[in-house]
């Protein structure tokens, strides 16, 4: 079953008399239950095209669906879980505040909440954290209080945008083994990252985005196999960063060196 799905999404925006082409006609599935991981450089419009799967900007033509609803149209809020770049809070709420306030807007009861915020929490490694305002909190540390506003209502569908941003080796193996234990209860994982070691060791796909145009979507294997390594040799598998830039160098024109 399909869990995400871009079908022929356009976004363009004007800059006086130019008109820039952001997306263009990007069709794009995700399975339920995979994780997935959307890949390209900066500006390449992954941001964009999480935003118009959130709703929070529309397309110019195509249709974007979550477990068969349409964005725009219908409410999907309760079904997903979101987590931003760059996550922002009410800085003197205390962890456990935020995480109350955040399950309580999805819907839960006072007792669920309660519970579940400090479980939440626990996994995360923030227990000793929730009593303290998030002011006082480091960069690493709101990013993995973000993720437990996103994991909070226990959603079948997660949205995570950089998710390992900012987090130093022991935050990135946390994080990593809450996305795999995800995976492991059937939920779907939609997530950017530029961090291609992570990528490669949870996805199990991925889909490479340059200037608005979709290059590739597929099993990493697929995408590496017989591929240019850096010493201008071909391997049975190169890595994903060396194939990703020369994917990336052949839409461009540039010779791969």
């Amino acid at each position: 079953m399909t869990a995400i799905s871009f079908e022929n999404i356009s976004k363009t925006y004007k800059y006086g008399f130019k008109k820039i082409t952001v997306l263009a006609g990007l069709t794009l599935d995700v399975n339920e239950g995979e994780i997935f991981g959307f890949l390209g450089p900066n500006g390449a419009g992954k941001s964009t095209a999480i935003k118009l799967l959130l709703n929070f900007i529309r397309p110019n033509t195509g249709r974007i669906t979550i477990n068969g609803l349409v964005a725009g149209k219908d409410n999907f809020q309760a079904l997903i879980g979101y987590l931003p770049e760059t996550p922002c809070f009410y800085e003197n709420l205390t962890g456990l505040e935020t995480l109350w306030f955040a399950g309580r807007a999805s819907g839960m009861d006072n007792k669920s909440v309660k519970q579940k915020a400090v479980e939440t929490l626990k996994r995360l490694d923030l227990e000793t954290a929730g009593s303290m305002p998030v002011k006082t909190y480091s960069k690493g540390m709101k990013q993995r209080l973000g993720l437990a506003v996103a994991l909070i209502h226990d959603p079948q569908i997660y949205i995570l945008d950089e998710p390992m941003s900012g987090l130093d080796p022991m935050g990135r193996r946390l994080i990593t083994d809450v996305l795999f234990e995800l995976h492991e209860k059937g939920k779907t994982v939609f997530f950017s990252s530029h961090i291609l070691s992570d990528v490669e060791k949870l996805c199990d796909r991925i889909g490479i985005l340059h200037k608005g145009n979709l290059l590739f979507c597929g099993k990493i294997d697929d995408m590496t196999k017989n591929n240019m390594t850096r010493d201008n040799t071909i391997s049975d598998r190169g890595d994903l960063e060396d194939t990703f830039v020369n994917l990336i160098n052949e839409h461009e024109g540039v010779k791969n060196v």
